[in-house]
């Protein structure tokens, strides 16, 4: 009788997280807490007990001063570091940080450090966006195996979220502007620190921002993603367009590139999964961009819940003009001097590649900041169950745009002692621009050509 009455236990459960995989939205009671015991974003307002996580303060559009080419300034310059984790005590910190991170102290341990700050939570974004995030609550749902969405605005469809997919949802979603054109520098550093720099101009739009967007048919992309090489020489004029679907069992993602040299547009579906990255050096996939993109269907995703981390935060001082890229990287790593690290509440989500599926990536473990749905750090692990690379992400708030985004994303490769540094801007004539405005026909296979004329 007991195994019996388990037995169905077992299957209430059980159609009781499908259920909750398929919809995902919560009640409007649930929601009402938005804004008031939780920010309009879906993190807790309140900071920790013994408060060394201060309450939600949103930054002020003139929080500093913008520079002629648009670089911020560091509206927390004047602060000294706390403490600086070290390998020599990193054993009294190593509850607040990720495996990843206490493996780069054995790694590195000469060099490696970590100088923790005050925190200071002023992420924000527009007051439009905290409307449409509070409707998603609501009304977004899940599609079936939770590789899609169904009536999704703007951003994060789950501030609220119940499982592991939802909260990566929330990732690959969440608000950047709208749209934005950058110029960005890529090295991958040698064993010994020498380098060479990949040049990128960007361009990304979503759907919503486009002059042609129709609301009434907005179609099933979600962003388009325009990629030029700029230099070395050898590479230049490569471009790389991605359309990124919202509901990719409907759809996969449709990718093109046109090389220069063959002054050819083809199809590129290998722009996926653990596809090898652009001009990497065979140190990041397709899926690393941004941390984290593309489908979610090859794993399986564990909410383990949330946890108290040192993270990358208010990064101003490496994203500074004063500085060049042979400040910033070093042997083995960048160049911890100048990085900013505070106590964060983070999401923790365990990807696990599912039965049959293939990625060089058998498990991650994500550490995603609940102010604004940021990946902060990833943990890689090879298919040996061995930790092989740790994504970090130094993050900064655009406070006079009110969008938080990436000053540097990190991947060090733990085996090979390599790393590659993307989305450096310290020594480009612009910053980032957004507001950028562009058409569906701009992000078309046929547009490429032009774009990659040298």
């Amino acid at each position: 009788m007991n195994k019996t009455r388990s037995l169905l236990q077992a299957g209430v459960l059980g159609l009781s997280v499908l259920a909750t995989s398929v919809m995902a939205a919560v009640s409007a009671d649930e929601a009402a807490k938005l804004g008031t015991t939780l920010t309009p974003m879906g993190a807790e307002k309140a900071g920790n007990a013994d408060g060394s996580i201060g309450a939600w303060a949103p930054l002020a559009k003139t929080a500093g001063s913008v520079d002629a080419k648009g670089f911020l300034a560091d509206p927390y310059g004047n602060e000294q570091p706390l403490f600086t984790i070290t390998a020599q005590n990193v054993d009294k910190y190593q509850d607040k940080l990720s495996p990843g991170q206490v493996a780069m102290f054995k790694r590195y341990p000469q060099t490696y450090k970590i100088p923790v700050y005050k925190t200071h939570r002023g992420s924000t974004v527009p007051d439009e966006v905290f409307a449409a995030i509070k409707e998603n609550a609501t009304k977004t749902t899940l599609v079936e195996g939770g590789n899609g969405l169904n009536n999704f605005r703007t951003a994060v469809p789950f501030p609220i979220p119940k499982s592991g997919v939802e909260v990566i949802w929330n990732h690959i979603t969440r608000y950047r502007g709208g749209s934005v054109t950058r110029l960005v520098t890529q090295a991958t550093p040698q064993q010994n620190g020498s380098y060479s720099l990949v040049n990128f101009q960007d361009q990304f739009v979503f759907r919503d921002r486009m002059k042609d967007y129709d609301p009434n048919d907005p179609g099933n992309v979600l962003f388009y993603f325009k990629q030029k090489v700029t230099a070395p020489a050898r590479l230049a004029g490569t471009v790389l367009l991605v359309h990124e679907t919202l509901d990719q069992v409907k759809e996969p993602r449709k990718a093109w590139i046109y090389n220069a040299g063959q002054r050819r547009v083809r199809q590129a579906p290998q722009v996926s999964y653990d596809g090898p990255g652009t001009a990497a050096d065979g140190l990041r996939t397709s899926d690393n961009l941004d941390m984290y993109n593309g489908a979610p269907d090859r794993y399986d995703w564990k909410l383990e819940g949330k946890k108290e981390l040192y993270i990358a935060s208010n990064t101003y001082k490496l994203d500074s003009p004063s500085l060049k890229y042979a400040d910033i990287l070093k042997a083995g790593h960048i160049n911890q001097d100048l990085t900013r690290y505070e106590l964060r509440r983070v999401w923790h989500v365990v990807a696990t590649l599912k039965p049959g599926q293939r990625h060089i990536y058998a498990k991650r473990d994500f550490y995603i900041d609940e102010d604004t749905w940021q990946a902060a750090v990833i943990d890689q692990y090879d298919g040996r169950g061995q930790l092989w690379r740790v994504s970090e992400a130094h993050a900064q708030d655009y406070y006079n745009v009110q969008v938080p985004w990436y000053t540097l994303e990190a991947i060090y490769d733990l085996q090979s002692g390599r790393y590659l540094a993307l989305g450096m801007k310290n020594e480009e004539k612009r910053a980032y621009d957004f507001g950028f405005s562009a058409s569906k026909g701009d992000f078309q296979p046929a547009a490429l050509r032009q774009d990659g004329v040298r």
